[in-house]
């Protein structure tokens, strides 16, 4: 028995010197791609994507594929460290889910830029101080985040980039639960927990805050309290996990988007966001929308907001299926436009895998 388990020690020493060299071989390669592109752009989301459904097409088990985009997604940050590391903004302090948004698409070997709101984060882009940004876009439960979308509609940013991530709320605290009086936490999270929230704390006061880790920190320094957070956030802010998947919906998911100043090449599967106003008659969405029926082409969101120019007159947020380089969508949209009030592309991208 020992000699066996002995035996297959050895051999996962020599697939682990195995791999050690690929890497190393990978990373020199990568590097050698950057040189030969000098001044170009370091993150190419579109090639990253075409990678990401290769490995899963060709995966064979056990890992599954969300475990080897995983390891590749962190595989390919650290090569694209060693020519830069990239500045990304997002929603902070330290544990949000912004956060973790920003490591699922990005990997970990980046420089995070915290801020403090959502225009904080287009402000840091747009400037420069940050590359890219992580923004909420929408959450399965609550809809859309207004102002997300109004930034779209306001900034001459792009959208290169969606993640989802599956957001898993968790009840942290360093008290016993009978001592719980307060519970902090951003208020979409206190709304995605209030069935739970009535049912285990019915007499708790409920705090809203800026964000889930901002809870978190506070809640470090505070007796009596707990914050509703990821269980990332516990563990920068040194919490207990008292109660963990308390979201009244179990598939409680935020879509986020990718702000940058650059546009993002076709990867093969792929969306375009646009937003758009009709005329303010009977019948004007339809017309409007109508050359995207007739070419075949998906929408797989149409959101409306109010356009702030003049009473009841709206903004329709839309994404649709393909790029805008593509020959079928850009005639589509050429239509579009010309039968819109106002017309913006927001930007193409990959699918999220």
């Amino acid at each position: 028995m020992n000699d066996d388990i002995s035996d297959l020690r050895l051999q996962i020493d020599a697939i682990d010197d195995s791999l050690l060299d690929l890497l190393n071989r990978r990373a020199e390669f990568a590097r050698q791609v950057g040189e030969a592109k000098k001044q170009g752009v370091i993150y190419r989301p579109e090639r990253e994507a075409q990678v990401h459904r290769r490995l899963h097409e060709t995966n064979n088990g056990p890992l599954s594929n969300d475990t080897v985009s995983y390891l590749f997604t962190e595989i390919i940050s650290s090569c694209r460290a060693q020519e830069e590391l990239l500045s990304i903004a997002c929603l902070g302090p330290a544990g949000t889910f912004s956060e973790e948004a920003v490591v699922r698409q990005f990997g970990s070997q980046v420089c995070i830029v915290y801020c403090h709101t959502i225009d904080e984060v287009f402000k840091s882009v747009g400037s420069g101080t940050a590359a890219y940004g992580v923004v909420p876009l929408e959450n399965s439960t609550e809809g859309a985040i207004s102002r997300t979308l109004d930034l779209l509609f306001e900034a001459s940013l792009t959208l290169s980039g969606e993640v989802g991530l599956p957001v898993r709320h968790s009840l942290l605290s360093n008290e016993k639960p009978q001592d719980i009086e307060k519970i902090f936490s951003h208020s979409q999270s206190l709304s995605q927990c209030q069935r739970w929230l009535g049912d285990n704390f019915p007499f708790a006061q409920l705090i809203p805050v800026a964000s889930n880790a901002t809870a978190a920190k506070m809640v470090a320094s505070e007796e009596r309290s707990a914050a509703i957070a990821s269980q990332i956030a516990g563990h920068h802010y040194g919490l207990s996990v008292l109660h963990s998947s308390i979201e009244d919906k179990p598939d409680n998911t935020t879509r986020f988007g990718v702000i940058s100043k650059s546009a993002v090449g076709a990867s093969g599967i792929d969306k375009t966001s646009i937003v758009l106003a009709a005329q303010h008659k009977p019948g004007a969405i339809l017309n409007v929308l109508e050359p995207f029926a007739k070419s075949g082409i998906s929408m797989t969101r149409l959101e409306s907001r109010p356009s702030g120019v003049g009473l009841w007159e709206y903004m329709f947020f839309i994404d649709l299926e393909g790029h805008q380089d593509d020959e079928v969508m850009k005639a589509a949209l050429a239509e579009v436009q010309m039968k819109s009030g106002f017309f913006k592309i927001l930007g193409s991208y990959p699918k999220t895998i």
